[in-house]
Parts: C-alpha cells; structure tokens; sequence
C-alpha cells in the first residue's frame, strides 16, 4: 500500500480535522505543519492563540480556537447539557466541562464547525473516546463503538498488502452480535480508505471445528450473523488458515477467502492487541490507529507512543472517513 494515495484521497476532500492537544503537544504541533504544507486537510488547532504563536511564530497562520473565548461557547455548552442531562448534568456543569479541549474539540465535530478529530498522543484513550461515545455517540441504538488498525509495510509475507485487524482498543470480550458489528465496521473503514476488496476472517484458536471451547462457539456464531451480509468471509479460523493459500486448502478447502484475508477479527481485547504489537514491533509493519469506528463522526484516537508520522496518517484517514459519512 502506498501511503502517498491516502494522502491524495483525503488531499482531494479539503476536510477540516480539529486537534484538542495543539496547546500542550509538541508532536501535534510538527504534524500539523505537516498536515497543512501538504494540504492533506485544514487543522484547526485548540489552545490559547497567544501562547501558541508565541511558541511558534509560524502558528500565526492557522486558525486556532480558545474554548474560553469561543463565539459560539454558549452554543456548544448547550449541546453537551442536551445530550447528558438525562444523566444529570446541569447546564452550569456543561458550561465548564465544554471548556475542556477533548470535549470542546469533539463537540465542535458534533455542531459542523470540523468534519473530524485527532487526539491521544498526550491522553489515554478513556479520556479521548469517552467525550465522543457522549456527544458524537454510535450510529446504531444501543450499538458498540470499535477500534482497528491499518496494518502496512515492506513484508515478504504481505508484500505490502494492507490488512486491517479488529478490536484491538475497546472492547474486551465481545458476545457475537459485538463482533458481528465490529466486523460490518471493519468493512465499513475498509472501503472509506479505497483499499479494494473486503475478505473478513473471524480469528480463532480453533478451525472449522478443529477444537471446542466457549469462546470458539462466540466467534461460531459471529461469523454465521455476518455471512448473511454478502461480504466475501469465513470463521473460525485459525491465524494461518486465514492468511495462507497453502495452508487453507489443508484446514479450510470450501472458504471463500481462500488464505487472503485483509480484515482480521480477534475474539477478544488480548488478542487482538497483542498480535498488532507483536506485526509492528517483530513484523516490522506499520500501525496507524487505534481507528474508531461506528460512531455517527469520525474521531479518532493516537497511542500515546505515536510519532509526528503516525499524526499525519490517522488525519488522512479521520478526513476518508469523514467523506464517508457525508455519503
């Protein structure tokens, strides 16, 4: 995959991408620069617009909005107040909390004045979803919000196909109707980014029956909920089964994948975080996320680890994924 057709996609969108951690990240800082020399979208940057040009004379041209001088503060506290006194904030409490730069900044995702948000590069990602499962919220009733990663890089085994691997961020034991949504999800990013074909393997330990277990029967029944969807899939299956012609003739012959799935979906939190770890940091790929999805707008959240890079990239995204939604 070449990073350089994401950059041209979401170049060619011209979307606005708000950065609640401008005011205090020096990372977020250089990618932005980067971000607007290659118009890869319009950063919109949230601090205090003194400060930030004092620290860098360069920022006097970006547009930089300061939560406690806002125009239309009262406007966004309004918002947050209707979206939470249900649970029994009061408009005096919203006031205060929409001055907060992940709750300012995801609020103005929510009122029209950006398309997306990138932050996580200075907080935990607690802090950076709980704003958007609260105002931007998921798109189905009673649905889940996920994360992926967009896996990618100069491999023997992949030669550089991109894969796109689920839940990894969120979501610790889905039941199956959980991992049917993350999979439809998954599908959903899959196609924002232009990456081709979706081919989606529900992962296990266990092949076509292979072994029994109760989380085997979950992904069992994961994979029977998406397969009505008509998305080229096959589940469960184990790692190589999904991912290697020779081996799948062996333990999977009938699949429709054939060993070359792009969409992994791990049974749990511990697997799926601990093989996109063990791709980026033994496998030498690249892993831009965590990516949220299933949320009515795009905000996407950075591992604290990220680098200047990783910003550009999750921008490029956040902007095909805010296209998306406009479709």
């Amino acid at each position: 995959m070449k990073v350089k057709n994401l950059y041209k996609k979401a170049k060619s969108l011209n979307k606005t991408i708000v950065f609640p951690e401008a005011g205090f990240s020096d990372r977020t800082i250089d990618a932005v620069k980067i971000i607007a020399k290659k118009q890869i979208a319009k950063p919109v940057l949230v601090g205090d617009e003194s400060a930030l040009v004092l620290r860098d004379k360069s920022l006097i041209n970006f547009e930089i909005l300061n939560p406690k001088t806002f125009q239309n503060k009262e406007e966004l506290a309004k918002v947050l107040y209707q979206k939470r006194k249900d649970k029994g904030m009061t408009i005096e409490e919203a006031t205060i909390l929409a001055q907060d730069p992940y709750y300012f900044a995801t609020l103005l995702v929510e009122c029209g004045y950006a398309d997306g948000m990138v932050a996580g590069a200075e907080n935990t990602t607690a802090n950076t979803v709980r704003p958007a499962l609260q105002v931007i919220k998921t798109k189905k009733k009673g649905g889940i919000a996920s994360s992926c990663f967009l896996m990618f890089g100069k491999n023997k085994f992949l030669k550089e196909k991109p894969l796109i691997i689920a839940d990894c961020g969120v979501n610790t034991h889905p039941n199956a109707d959980e991992l049917c949504q993350i999979a439809s999800q998954s599908v959903e990013t899959f196609l924002s980014l232009g990456l081709g074909e979706p081919k989606v393997a529900f992962l296990s330990f266990s092949s076509k029956g292979s072994a029994q277990d109760d989380s085997v029967t979950v992904v069992r029944e994961a994979y029977e909920k998406f397969k009505k969807k008509g998305v080229k899939c096959d589940g469960e299956l184990q790692f190589d089964s999904a991912m290697v012609e020779s081996v799948a003739k062996h333990k999977s012959p009938d699949s429709q994948i054939e060993g070359d799935a792009n969409i992994l979906i791990f049974p749990d939190l511990n697997s799926g975080n601990i093989c996109y770890k063990a791709m980026q940091y033994i496998g030498g790929l690249n892993a831009v996320g965590p990516i949220l999805q299933g949320l009515n707008k795009p905000v996407n959240d950075l591992s604290r680890g990220c680098s200047v890079e990783d910003i550009v990239m999750v921008t490029a995204v956040t902007a095909l994924q805010a296209n998306k939604e406009d479709k």
